[in-house]
């Protein structure tokens, strides 16, 4: 697998208050486990440790996350993640309103990222249905789901710069972020809730100063990344802050299923789109950026070289791009276009049956994978038949990779969790599915 392994220039001075890695070997800093509360006994001095509340309501925990704190003064020792405060049951509404109604709540999950997931779930959908979306369908999805990759970490990474004190950093990524919605709402008539896909295709073409503004966009995008890297890569402030804090050895990013950038960031090259690829990647080139420490800061460079990734990718995918059918051809499973049901009854017939149930899909069971932005999302899906699956379950990356913070946190400072949480870059929306 062709990986691109991030390096780091001469290492700033080692600041005192520098944390411990945390190994587990440390008896001071406890990770082994314990229940989902913690509570200091009565029956022992608890000298200057306190138990506090980080979150639900905490600009730094980027959404509804409770961070359970054990602290001895500015040091932690122990860390619960509290998660549940979203809850919205999206699995089992999946199952009770279909493939083709579920698809606008897929918008919510990682709702940074509304694109990669209306992908995903369409994906998944077409495996059951045992149908694949025509060539320039696929096109336009992998197109949609790099841009909505490089969406999600200019806000991760604005942000994550704008929690630990870089300012300045945000504001260029928003001004970009805007851009891609304004491509978005050219697209799907939508800037956040896009719903754009449909099992079988996409509900609308992709017009020509479409892809001319986004291949444009796309060709000058990696010397803006170089000016917010000239801000933030070599500055002083901005390594000490995150080189050695948050330290996930490589074998436990693989033990904790950890994906994405976050185990990309321990140096293990998996990506989905590489190693199992899925709509057109196996047709591009690109390189997978590949972390050394497993810190903080390699985390941060694995993402700001898989934004240039990205935008190498929908270059090569619209250079490629060639007309023809935006929906597949069988009517059994796939929505008629949406002119000919304003227009037609025949049509507005067809539409009306599946959607309100009149589908027959394959029985069977199907595992379904997309590298999304927080990292691999899948779907397991056993249909019995019907319009709707018996059973679904979303792995949900964000909600994966928050297991490891009970392990990683303990040893550090209260403002080193900032740094952490910014690095692993999370999404309660989907976390709490």
């Amino acid at each position: 697998m062709s990986t691109d392994q991030t390096t780091r220039d001469a290492t700033p001075e080692a600041t005192p208050d520098a944390p411990p890695a945390p190994t587990g070997e440390n008896p001071e800093f406890s990770t082994a486990p314990f229940d989902t509360d913690i509570r200091l006994d009565a029956g022992e001095d608890p000298g200057e440790r306190m138990v506090l509340n980080m979150g639900p309501q905490h600009p730094s925990t980027h959404g509804v996350l409770r961070l359970l704190l054990e602290v001895d003064g500015e040091r932690v020792h122990r860390v619960v993640p509290d998660v549940g405060y979203l809850h919205r049951g999206k699995e089992k509404i999946g199952e009770t309103l279909g493939y083709h109604r579920y698809i606008p709540y897929t918008d919510r999950l990682d709702y940074l990222a509304p694109l990669a997931n209306n992908c995903s779930a369409t994906w998944a959908f077409e495996k059951v249905c045992g149908i694949q979306a025509p060539q320039r369908a696929q096109a336009i999805r992998t197109v949609c789901c790099e841009l909505a990759r490089i969406s999600a970490h200019l806000l991760g990474l604005g942000a994550y710069g704008m929690d630990i004190g870089a300012m300045t950093v945000f504001l260029y990524t928003f001004s970009e972020r805007e851009n891609l919605y304004n491509f978005f709402e050219h697209l799907t008539g939508a800037r956040f809730t896009t719903t754009y896909t449909r099992i079988g295709g996409v509900a609308r073409d992709a017009d020509d100063e479409w892809l001319r503004g986004v291949r444009d966009f796309c060709d000058g995008f990696g010397k803006k990344v170089d000016t917010w890297e000239n801000l933030l890569t070599n500055n002083r402030i901005w390594r000490i802050r995150n080189e050695g804090v948050g330290v996930i050895p490589r074998d436990m990013a693989i033990s904790y299923g950890l994906t994405g950038p976050v185990l990309r960031g321990s140096g293990v090259g998996y990506d989905v789109r590489k190693d199992r690829p899925y709509g057109l990647y196996a047709d591009v080139d690109f390189d997978v950026p590949v972390g050394q420490h497993g810190d903080c800061y390699d985390r941060y460079l694995v993402r700001i070289e898989e934004m240039r990734q990205s935008a190498r990718i929908c270059v090569q995918i619209i250079d490629k791009m060639t007309p023809g059918p935006i929906l597949a051809d069988e009517p059994k499973f796939v929505l008629p276009d949406k002119q000919g049901v304003m227009t037609g009854m025949e049509q507005l017939i067809h539409q009306f049956m599946l959607i309100t149930g009149e589908m027959d899909t394959p029985k069977g069971e199907v595992h379904s994978h997309s590298e999304n932005p927080k990292g691999e999302a899948g779907y397991i899906i056993r249909s019995e038949g019907g319009a709707a699956p018996w059973r679904m379950k979303y792995r949900a990356p964000s909600f994966v990779n928050l297991q490891v913070l009970k392990d990683i946190v303990p040893g550090h400072l209260l403002a080193d969790i900032v740094a952490i949480l910014g690095s692993i870059d999370f999404v309660m929306g989907e976390c709490d599915k």
